[in-house]
């Protein structure tokens, strides 16, 4: 991949000058402003290389720039140029962070030699922030859990997508980390003070989810007896992320193109948009292509949604983190659930490595859970969690009871089932009660009586 090097410089013969000489003798690719603001906005958006930055510069100075990209992005390096006369300004550059300076006019073969040593200083700091990354030893990246070469270029992708403000598609299998995978991407962004709002498009329904992302004015419908603020609007400099995407309808999804489109909302029953700088992100486990084909999905909004695309492995495609994985679920949900710290048997870890996990992590964490809360002893075992030693498949609802009285035996069969079923649920709608009762049919109220009767925690599922 070609190097990456942003110019700024006020004269714009100058910037002319240098985008012509050094693409061609460092084969890299050269961009160019004239503005320091600019500047600073065009690294939100890109990741580049090397800055090299005038000192001299009006509204804001070189050194005023150098200081906002230091606090911003510590590892960038940075090359100043000054004028002859101005060396003690450059001397006070490096004090602060810069990583060299050139005096103006330039001799060519030395500015070639000092920015390939800059560009040589950037590359062996990122490499050095992978080794270190691989060699400490530390499974965990922003809640993802992997130390996998699969895993490490999600990392990597990640990184390189949180330093833009580009709208961001995320696919993946259902379970296979999304939601994390698009927090982290807010959380290694500089929008990670702002707010990040999430939201499972499949639960709302149709006309309701269309006032919620928007919001209305009083009087707009039936019940809008208030002005409400929409999501899009709570999300203003920060980060919306549309989970499962492909889920939502042709009619909503023309209303989300106009939002990436023209950087504004229409409240319902207002006449006037309202500008919003939001990134967005969203996800889908759904082929979308594919849905184009059938006309249920519009290309154009695809395409606006396809910028940086992020594609999330199947547990499967790199089971050698499944050791890895299982035992940072388990620490994990001992403490959520007070429980004692437990270990796995390695009969288990066998046939977890055995396994093809059709529902991914998602899968391991709700067995987890289960083996946690029917686990006598500190060693979770394959039919704590309701598994068939010899032939990894599920075992019968009760099996293994037949050694306790029939009450007992049936009470046990019963609190397992409904731990089992009800979790599978509340995990497929992240903790919410009331979709997880539209999805069995049971009213909300009798699903919480349920829950209530077998010590279901429905806020261990939620994200």
């Amino acid at each position: 991949m070609l190097a990456r090097i942003l110019v700024v410089d006020d004269e714009p013969d100058m910037l002319h000058l240098l985008k012509r000489s050094l693409e061609p003798e460092l084969g890299c690719r050269i961009d160019t402003t004239a503005s320091a603001q600019t500047a600073i906005q065009m690294l939100s958006q890109t990741t580049y290389d090397l800055l090299l930055a005038d000192i001299k510069m009006p509204v804001m100075s070189g050194l005023e720039l150098l200081a906002i990209v230091k606090n911003d992005m510590p590892d960038l390096t940075v090359v100043m140029m000054t004028a002859y006369g101005h060396v003690e300004m450059a001397v006070e550059a490096m004090k602060q962070g810069a990583y060299d300076f050139i005096t103006k006019p330039f001799e060519h073969e030395a500015l070639i030699i000092r920015l390939q040593k800059a560009l040589e200083r950037g590359e062996l700091i990122r490499e050095n922030t992978r080794l270190q990354r691989v060699c400490s030893g530390d499974s965990t990246f922003q809640n993802l859990v992997g130390k996998s070469r699969t895993m490490q270029r999600l990392y990597e992708t990640i990184q390189m997508v949180a330093a833009t403000n580009l709208t961001v598609l995320i696919t993946g299998p259902s379970g296979s980390g999304k939601d994390l995978t698009a927090r982290a991407v807010h959380s290694l962004s500089q929008r990670n003070k702002r707010p990040f709002v999430a939201v499972n498009c499949p639960t709302i329904p149709e006309n309701i989810l269309e006032s919620e992302l928007f919001g209305y004015k009083k009087g707009a419908f039936t019940h809008a007896t208030h002005d409400r603020t929409g999501l899009f609007q709570e999300a203003h400099t920060g980060t919306m992320f549309l989970d499962e995407i492909g889920d939502v309808s042709p009619a909503i999804q023309t209303k989300l193109l106009r939002v990436l489109q023209e950087k504004e909302v229409k409240p319902l029953g207002d006449t006037k948009p309202v500008k919003v700088d939001v990134r967005i992100i969203a996800s889908t486990n759904q082929p979308l292509k594919e849905k184009i084909k059938q006309g249920e999905f519009r290309e154009d909004f695809y395409y606006r949604l396809n910028v940086l695309p992020i594609e999330l492995p199947a547990l499967k495609d790199h089971s050698e983190d499944i050791p890895l994985i299982a035992n940072h679920l388990l620490d994990k949900h001992c403490v959520k659930m007070d429980k004692p710290l437990k270990r796995l048997s390695s009969d288990l870890l066998r046939i977890f490595m055995n396994m093809s996990w059709e529902g991914n992590v998602r899968e391991m964490e709700n067995l987890i859970m289960r083996g946690i809360l029917f686990s006598a002893a500190d060693e979770i075992r394959p039919r704590d969690m309701g598994l068939d030693e010899k032939n990894q498949a599920p075992m019968i609802y009760g099996a293994g009871v037949t050694d306790a009285p029939y009450r007992q035996a049936k009470e046990q069969t019963l609190k397992a089932f409904n731990h089992t079923y009800i979790g599978d649920l509340l995990s497929m709608h992240k903790g919410n009660v009331t979709q997880a009762a539209r999805q069995c049919g049971l009213e909300r109220q009798a699903l919480q009586q349920i829950i209530k009767r077998y010590g279901i925690n429905a806020d261990l599922y939620r994200s």
